[in-house]
Formats: structure tokens, C-alpha cells, sequence
């Protein structure tokens, strides 16, 4: 799985775009490849997480995670059996 940050994304048109890390080319971010709950959204400068798939006008990234989510998914995960140790 690749990282990097937004590049921009336009909420009315549901797309925008996302710079690889350590690398210059812009990647196409499709609203319908963000992995969230609720309204899919990006922010320019948000760290992301993300798989590439070459598309008929370059390359896509799909799979499209906030790197930040992934890591409040384990802090909650070490929560839940303190809770559970305590019952």
C-alpha cells in the first residue's frame, strides 16, 4: 500500500488529487475509492494511505484511507479489553 497527501480535492465535483510520496506525479482520487463512514471527503495536505491502479487516463488511486484512521483504529482496539477487564 502506497502514502501521500492531498493535493487538492473538490467536494462539488466529488474528485481531486494526491502526490505519492517521493514522487512528482498526480495521482486521480474519485470520491467513490475513499474508504470512510459517512460523507467521503478529502483536505489538501491530509496524510493518506492508498493502493494504484492504472487507469485508460493514468493512474487512479483507489482504496483511499486517512493514514491518521488507521492508527485511532488500534488505540481503540487496546481499550476495548480494558473495559472487557474490568467487567
Amino acid at each position: 500500500m502506497a502514502s501521500g497527501k492531498v493535493k487538492w480535492f473538490n467536494n462539488a465535483k466529488g474528485y481531486g488529487f494526491i502526490n505519492e510520496e517521493g514522487k512528482d506525479e498526480d495521482l486521480f482520487a474519485h470520491y467513490s475509492a475513499i474508504q470512510m463512514d459517512g460523507y467521503k471527503t478529502l483536505k489538501a495536505g491530509q496524510a493518506v494511505t492508498f493502493e494504484l491502479l492504472q487507469g485508460p487516463k493514468g493512474k487512479h488511486a483507489v482504496n483511499i484511507q486517512s493514514a491518521t484512521a488507521s492508527n485511532s483504529s488500534t488505540s481503540t482496539g487496546n481499550a476495548s479489553p480494558a473495559i472487557t477487564a474490568e467487567a
